[in-house]
């Protein structure tokens, strides 16, 4: 149960971990759509469109750390969510042909009851 836990606070932290690239992506795109503006904006110094740029390349530098990271971590959590995924399967596939068998059972026992009775 300890490793459940373990695993569930593990999905959180990449869920944030998520939410924040998503966050940090909306940010990086505002900062490209406003250096564009500033670029075509006659009276802007070219000195202040450097910086706009620069302050997006930053994040984008930010948030490829932040994707390489991701992508290291996140496949623990992928597998472990595949392993339960066929535990899973193997114990729905098991309960089904047993529910099968046991009403298949059940209705054999009351065929041959009504036959015992009318006897």
């Amino acid at each position: 149960m300890h490793n459940k836990k373990f695993m569930e606070d593990y999905c959180t932290d990449i869920c944030n971990l998520v939410d924040i690239l998503n966050k940090l992506v909306s940010s990086y795109r505002l900062l490209i759509g406003g250096a564009a503006e500033l670029n075509t904006v006659g009276l802007s110094r070219k000195n202040d469109i450097k910086d706009a740029i620069d302050r997006a390349v930053d994040l984008g530098n930010l948030i490829d750390g932040l994707m390489r990271s991701l992508d290291r971590t996140s496949c623990t959590y992928f597998n472990y969510c595949e392993l339960r995924s066929k535990l899973l399967s193997n114990d729905v596939l098991e309960a089904y042909v047993l529910t099968e068998i046991n009403e298949e059972l059940q209705l054999n026992n009351n065929i041959k009851d009504r036959n015992d009775d009318k006897k």
